[in-house]
């Protein structure tokens, strides 16, 4: 059986730490969620594995080359649409296939469940539906979806993972895949939904933070790094080649700490924070429920929950985030989250520096005693007072 991943959207709702790299891209446990879809297909024997990309698609093809799984790569040259996708690939397929969102967690035990079944659709039940897909079903099989939804008639939503007979093809006409599987029904096909075990998407930046919670166990404990003997390490931890654990920093799994990293002293690292390459903390900083991307500086005293920090950001010392739940617009539509900060790509912070639900997008710098509200978000580049 073949395998189509669909990796060349944008993923527009999490910006802005989609405005340099696809959504795909984005570590989760310091592992780009894609790698967890290759690797659920590897584990459940599906080893013909064809990759969509299109933005930034060197970024992602330049990923795919360096790892040990051998795919096929195609190029969706405008992001019209995931039948449009879809369709890149075609000339590639030989027979039946699944199709799998390249920017979603999915488990093997999950694609065990579908990979056997002629024209079905993975489903899962989900708190908020109106975020995605809602299917309706009869019987056990598909009669519709719901693209969207304001008021879902359903809590059952579509994962966008289907295994597909080659004839499925002949039904896109548009750009949609909701549209062809609509086709494809209304044709006298039938499409059987059949339960998830295990599936997680990120729709807003905060869900990273869930997300991460879920994944970070997958990361095995391990200390290829130099850890100083006054350290408390408890639980599953896992710290990269050459990172240096300073003296009298305690360390609560589960956690994991990349290769490069200068951690303390007297810093606290608390469950769920996945700290990239080549991070600094400094001295008698905490940081909890955090994603920290590579070459970050957190400077000393400061204390950061729940929050998602880009690549090359500098944070000053005594800065801090603050959980709450802002309502903001993304994307057209009203939404609350509640997250501490989302920092972009090369955010500057000045000491004394709060934020408070706050997004910064890429490039944008703080001046040092800025409180930064909930209500409040930055476009890429601008400079905050």
């Amino acid at each position: 059986m073949q395998a189509v991943i669909l990796a060349a959207g944008e993923g527009k709702r999490l910006r802005p730490l989609t405005r340099s790299r696809p959504k795909a891209l984005i570590p989760v446990g310091n592992v780009p969620v894609m790698d967890y879809v290759i690797d659920a297909l590897l584990a459940s024997g599906i080893r013909d594995i064809i990759v969509v990309v299109g933005y930034r698609k060197e970024q992602v093809i330049r990923h795919l080359n360096s790892l040990d799984a051998s795919v096929e790569v195609v190029v969706q040259e405008k992001q019209l649409g995931t039948a449009h996708a879809l369709l890149q690939a075609k000339d590639l397929i030989k027979g039946r296939f699944m199709v799998l969102p390249g920017d979603n967690f999915i488990s093997s035990a999950s694609i065990a469940r579908i990979r056997d079944v002629r024209n079905a659709l993975l489903v899962k039940e989900h708190p908020y539906p109106s975020n995605f897909g809602v299917v309706m079903t009869r019987r056990g099989y598909v009669t519709s979806i719901l693209e969207k939804p304001a008021h879902a008639p359903s809590f059952t939503i579509s994962t966008g993972i289907f295994s597909l007979d080659r004839d499925f093809f002949s039904c896109i006409q548009g750009n949609d895949l909701t549209d062809a599987v609509g086709a494809f029904i209304a044709s006298g096909k039938r499409i059987r939904a059949v339960p998830a075990d295990d599936w997680q998407d990120a729709v807003y930046p905060w869900d990273l933070l869930q997300m991460n919670q879920k994944l970070i166990h997958a990361a095995p404990a391990e200390k290829a790094g130099e850890v100083s003997g006054s350290c408390v390490i408890q639980g599953q931890v896992r710290i990269g080649k050459g990172s240096r654990i300073g003296p009298g920093t305690c360390i609560t799994g589960p956690v994991v700490i990349g290769p490069g990293c200068e951690i303390g002293p007297h810093a606290c690292i608390m469950p769920f924070s996945s700290i990239g390459s080549r991070v600094r903390v400094e001295p008698y900083t905490m940081v909890e429920n955090a994603i920290v991307m590579d070459d970050t500086h957190i400077g000393s005293h400061s204390r950061i929950k729940d929050t998602v920090i880009g690549e090359g950001t500098r944070l000053e010392d005594h800065v801090s985030t603050v959980t709450a739940a802002p309502l903001m617009e993304i994307q057209g539509e009203q939404i609350r989250g509640r997250f501490g900060a989302i920092l972009g790509e090369k955010v500057r912070a000045g000491p004394f520096t709060v934020f408070e639900g706050a997004i910064a997008g890429n490039g944008v710098t703080v001046q040092g005693g800025s409180r930064i509200q909930s209500t409040m978000a930055y476009e890429d580049g601008g400079l905050v007072i």
